[in-house]
């Protein structure tokens, strides 16, 4: 099993940067597709984006050239670049990874959330 530990979250301005990352622990067969979903308050979680083992990623059409994903396979850390921060942005942030365990089988992990809150 893995645990997810996600980092980076903050206030910042309209406009503005923050890097988020996730890391895990634990061991497993290998790890499948990385992903951000986030929550604002009182929606649905949504997908944000996602990337594969073979660094296919995908994304949200509202943070399409805004967001870069990233992931290290050997660290087994996955980042999100977001850039132009709009007020809209603002969410908790939650990292996802799907993943094959040592005896075969898959499963998945959910990181505790970072808060991103975008505001003047």
């Amino acid at each position: 099993q893995l645990q997810l530990v996600e980092s980076g979250g903050g206030l910042v301005q309209p406009g503005g940067s923050l890097r988020l990352s996730c890391a895990a622990s634990g061991t497993v067969f290998s790890i499948n597709t990385m992903a951000w979903y986030r929550q604002a308050p009182g929606k649905q979680r949504e997908l944000v984006a996602s990337i594969t083992s073979s660094d296919m990623a995908n994304y949200a059409d509202s943070v399409k050239g805004r967001f870069t994903i990233s992931r290290d396979n050997a660290k087994n850390t996955v980042d999100l670049q977001m850039n132009s921060l709009k007020p809209e942005d603002t969410a908790a942030y939650y990292c996802n990874y799907e993943y094959i365990l040592l005896f075969g089988g898959r499963s998945g992990a959910w990181g505790q959330g970072t808060q991103v809150t975008v505001s003047s």
